[in-house]
């Protein structure tokens, strides 16, 4: 029979209770009865792969819900160099790669910021204002195992819808004795085109134990050094979408910017049609280079069986370096001529414009680093208080850090342009779009001008304190109680402020620049996917651009310095001018939030046996309450100037709004799991559960922030709410689970999350801070109706007509807004909202875990079935209560091992997914395509060095890239081609 011990859990209370405590348990610690310290799993000593799948099925295994585990292999080897690579192996766990690196983690459908992740059961901050874990910040080197909770127990921390995930790091007394590794390799991206073609990783680890196993010493450290490229094929803000109706014809009643015309278009989109056009195009070639930095100092100490207590600090730090060169060309929306795929999702096969006069190519460099960096300080103290109590008290002080690592800032772009494109079109019929420009491959560097720019510099920190008290009392004949209480407090502290020069429509004359400062490159020979050949087109010529300067950021911001900062000028930079960043956050965006949060529990815990059939239950409840409060001040604004086609540029008063919002909530949450082992070895598992996902800390800021520049559309900005709510979930789960060999077992199990209370984001069309609009005047409407919609034309017009009207600058070319002549800009202000809409998700998963005798060949395998009630409609043009990441999912390993040989070949595949309800154009959605990946590992244990061990692993090896699309596939928001990785390495333990 199964013999299964209760699950412990930890109650949270403040620490002046706890260290009013402190004095009892130091002196009833010698009198407590000495007691051999309880495991739910029993200890296996065989590592390697099997070693590790038979660990994290015994985890499996002796949970009391359902739950999945990857294990390391041996002390300080996990089996993936990334966490959230290792994570993806299990069934309903997908990931989301950045720069070709497992970043996040999504589980049953649900993306990152409703996953709980906890570090040694403790919440971690996060820096990107959501709730997401990264993991590519932490090394695998220095953790043990990871578990990945699906059904919750009272005894659980809120936040986590889709799962709760723990990952445990090293303890010293769990080895025992005296134990280091060395550990060597060598990296090579094939993705870089100018980094270092190979880049170390070092790590290593001592522990050891004193004074017979009672007291304990671990540190650890790793280094790694990445350097690695990505060649993107982008459409800038995004695509703008439209009834069908809707044309350019501004003296009928349908006209919008960015309608196009009824006339010269394949295909027309209908009146019962909606549509979308491209608001660019963009070719974009990144180089980064990666720095990580991990290490941990854990001291353990047990004087009696009955105590024992850990201190631990963790240090994570990722520096971050990035320089890119793009070239685009930006549509005017000027009358276009198209065409078009059949609605009523209607979509540009080939999008095309042509000028009357020569408008910009624009070609944009950055050279910027960012810096996150963590530290986590923790004590914990178990106490075996009498043989029917424990107490456990945990606390951690935990702070983490995103600021700007470079002299020119957190970001930054600089950019050029050559004023010579007569046209510009793309073919997006296939997966890459293909830029045609007229007399773009002609473009000189005697044609470049300097235009605008931006430095940015932005920090945001993290500060979580948290205190946890939990205890379980077991009865003699009635099973048990969990209980406890806890404290958290998170504070986030966010602030930005950007240096932007608006010269959008140029600085100097041409040929201002040397021509030593634009070297010529070419564009699709580094690309591999497939594109169009405008061959839809009939009829008409287009030039494919294939033409770009990759200038140097440094060596040309210097020079524009020098030649466009006048003389006595002082800027706004640090430096003195417009072309650095300024760390003078008190003068722009500048957001405080706390969180506080209170919860106590109760779990009652039972097993008994039925007709010789071992069960147990747990049934509890969870009260948990939650203050948040939000200080901001933003920058406000009093003015409104037409600089160039594209571009409106609001005038800042210096004056910055202050506002402090409030927000509160609080749930009981009960739960209840079940398992019985029906057969030998055969588990069945059922569970209720209600669970809370809290919104990202973006969502709950205060302050309304507009965006700097505004276009002939309107202007932009967002508002937090501090007053949301959380998604709420009533979850079901069963699961079936039969263990039939040793480290093999299958498994199916459905699961069923009701969701309510779903957070979207309401456009509110506002004309905050009444700002006269110069494009929605006397002035533009006779423009209009002279010489029609196309942005050049216009500001010509009103320059040659009105030459010495209020507001209009000719020798600067700014047309400014007029009060009392002009009506206010609108800005369509994104404000997320709870919403009455619920919806159901249900899936089932499917897996298999088998091992070949002794033969040393296994495998693993599972599959994900994710289905949604509401499924994002394309057809409305409006945001929708659809739920990100919903995806089916599924993985195959397959592995050898045998007389210290092992290798391993890995198969993920993810399908495509609703990724983001917005793009900068509004309520407009982003998809993410299907995507595989094949990973392949070996290594092999020197018999002639004990200990040693070499290894080699190779991932993404058939080189494979992400799309993203918005309503419709030919509506590409992002190419990336990013390449396969390389490594290759030596492992020593003694």
């Amino acid at each position: 029979m199964k013999s299964h011990t209760f699950k412990k859990t930890r109650l949270a209370t403040s620490l002046s209770l706890v260290l009013g405590m402190g004095a009892s348990i130091s002196a009833m610690a010698q009198e407590a009865p000495a007691q051999a310290q309880n495991s739910e799993i029993e200890v296996i000593s065989v590592t390697g792969i099997r070693g590790s799948l038979t660990k994290s099925m015994d985890v499996k295994r002796g949970s009391s819900g359902i739950v999945d585990a990857i294990s390391a292999e041996d002390i300080g080897k996990f089996p993936d160099t990334n966490l959230a690579e290792s994570l993806q192996r299990i069934s309903g766990v997908s990931i989301d790669r950045v720069n070709g690196e497992g970043s996040k983690v999504s589980v049953r459908g649900f993306g990152a910021d409703y996953n709980l992740v906890t570090l040694n059961g403790r919440q971690m901050p996060v820096t990107t204002g959501s709730r997401s874990f990264d993991f590519a910040n932490i090394a695998s080197d220095l953790i043990s195992g990871v578990e990945v909770h699906k059904t919750s127990f009272a005894a659980d921390p809120t936040g986590g819808i889709g799962s709760t995930i723990n990952v445990q790091t090293l303890r010293p007394l769990s080895y025992g004795n005296t134990k280091a590794i060395i550990n060597v390799a060598a990296v090579s991206d094939s993705s870089t085109e100018e980094g270092s073609s190979v880049t170390p990783e070092l790590s290593g680890i001592y522990s050891t134990t004193f004074d017979n196993n009672k007291f304990g010493v671990l540190v650890s450290a790793s280094y790694q050094e990445r350097d690695s490229g990505s060649q993107q094929a982008n459409v800038g803000t995004g695509w703008r979408s439209f009834p069908g109706i809707t044309d350019n014809d501004w003296s009928g009643g349908n006209a919008d910017w960015g309608g196009v015309p009824q006339d010269n278009q394949v295909n027309r989109p209908g009146p019962g049609d909606v549509y979308s056009v491209p608001q660019t195009t963009i070719y974009k070639f990144e180089e980064q280079q990666r720095t990580r930095t991990n290490g941990q100092l854990v001291l353990q100490y047990a004087p009696t069986d009955a105590v024992k207590a850990t201190l631990d600090y963790t240090y994570m730090r990722n520096d971050i370096d990035t320089q890119y060169n793009d070239v685009s060309a930006w549509f005017t929306f000027a009358p276009s001529q198209n065409v078009w795929t059949d609605g009523p999702v209607s979509s540009p096969l080939i999008y095309s414009e042509t000028y009357d006069t020569p408008a910009d190519l624009s070609m944009a460099a950055g050279d910027y680093g960012v810096r996150n960096e963590s530290g986590s300080l923790g004590f914990n103290i178990e106490w075996q208080a009498s043989n029917a109590l424990k107490l456990t008290f945990d606390a951690h002080n935990s702070t983490a850090e995103y600021k700007p690592n470079h002299e020119f800032g957190s970001n930054n772009t600089l950019s050029t342009a050559a004023f010579i494109r007569t046209s510009a079109a793309t073919d997006f019929s296939k997966d890459l779009p293909l830029l045609a420009v007229g007399g773009g491959n002609s473009v000189q560097p005697s044609d470049m001008v300097v235009t605008g720019s931006v430095f940015g510099s932005a920090t945001n920190k993290s500060d979580i304190d948290q205190y946890q008290l939990t205890g379980e009392y077991v009865f003699e004949e009635k099973g048990s109680i969990d209980f406890g209480i806890a404290l958290n407090n998170v504070d986030n502290h966010s602030k930005s402020v950007n240096v932007q020069r608006n010269d959008w429509g140029g600085v100097g004359q041409a040929g201002d620049f040397d021509e030593s400062f634009f070297p010529a490159d070419t564009i699709h020979d580094k690309f591999t996917a497939s594109k169009g050949d405008f061959s839809l087109a009939s009829g008409q010529t287009f030039e494919v651009l294939n033409r770009i300067f990759m200038w140097d950021f440094a060596k040309l911001r210097d020079r524009a310095e020098e030649l466009y900062t006048p003389a006595g000028y002082v800027g706004a930079g640090d430096c003195g001018t417009d072309f650095c960043p300024s760390t003078d956050y008190a003068s722009d965006v500048d957001r405080y939030t706390e969180e506080e949060s209170q919860s106590l529990f109760v779990q009652y815990n039972y097993e008994s046996d039925f007709n010789g059939r071992q069960y147990d239950f747990h049934i509890g409840v969870r009260y948990e309450k939650t203050d948040v409060t939000s200080t901001s001040a933003v920058a406000s604004y009093d003015g409104a100037n037409w600089i160039a086609e594209t571009e409106i540029e609001l005038q800042a008063t210096g004056i910055r709004e202050f506002q402090t919002q409030k927000g509160s909530y609080d749930y009981f949450l009960p739960s209840i799991n079940f398992n019985i082992e029906v057969i030998d070895d055969v588990m069945l598992r059922a569970a209720y559960s209600e669970t809370i996902g809290r919104p990202d800390y973006v969502a709950i800021q205060g302050g309304t922030v507009v965006n700097t520049l505004a276009n002939r559309g309107g202007g932009g900005g967002s508002s937090g709410n501090p007053s949301l709510l959380p998604l709420e979930s009533k979850n079901i789960d069963f699961s079936a689970e039969w263990y039939y060999a040793p480290s093999s077992y299958a498994s199916i199990g459905y699961f069923r999350k009701d969701t309510s209370n779903f957070i979207s984001n309401t456009v509110v069309e506002s004309t905050i801070y009444n700002i006269p609009n110069p494009v929605n005047g006397q002035k533009y409407a006779e423009a209009i109706a002279a010489v029609g919609s196309d942005a050049l034309a216009i500001r010509n017009y009103i320059f040659a007509n009105y030459p010495n009207a209020p507001g209009v600058d000719v020798a600067n070319g700014v047309i400014s807004g007029v009060a009392g002549e002009d009506n206010d800009l609108v800005f369509k202000i994104n404000t997320p909202s709870n919403s009455d809409v619920s919806e159901v998700i249900d899936g089932w998963e499917f897996a298999i875990q088998h091992v070949f005798g002794e033969s040393g060949v296994g495998v693993l395998a599972n599959y994900t079935l994710v289905n949604s009630e509401n499924e994002y409609n394309n057809f409305i043009l409006a945001d929708q209560p659809a739920i990100l990441g919903i995806s089916d999912t599924a993985n195959a390993v397959l592995f050898y091992e045998k007389d210290g040989f092992q290798a391993r070949i890995a198969y993920n595949w993810r399908d495509e997914f609703l990724s983001s309800r917005g793009q900068d154009t509004g309520a407009n959605p982003q998809y993410t395509e299907a995507y595989s990946q094949i990973d392949v590992s070996a290594s092999y244990d020197l018999p002639m060095v004990e200990g040693l061990s070499v290894y080699v692993e190779a991932l993404n090896i058939t080189d494979e890239y992400k799309r993203v699309h918005g309503r419709a596939k030919e509506q590409v928001l992002s190419l990336v081609e990013a390449g396969p990785r390389y490594s290759i390495g030596a492992r020593y333990t003694f």
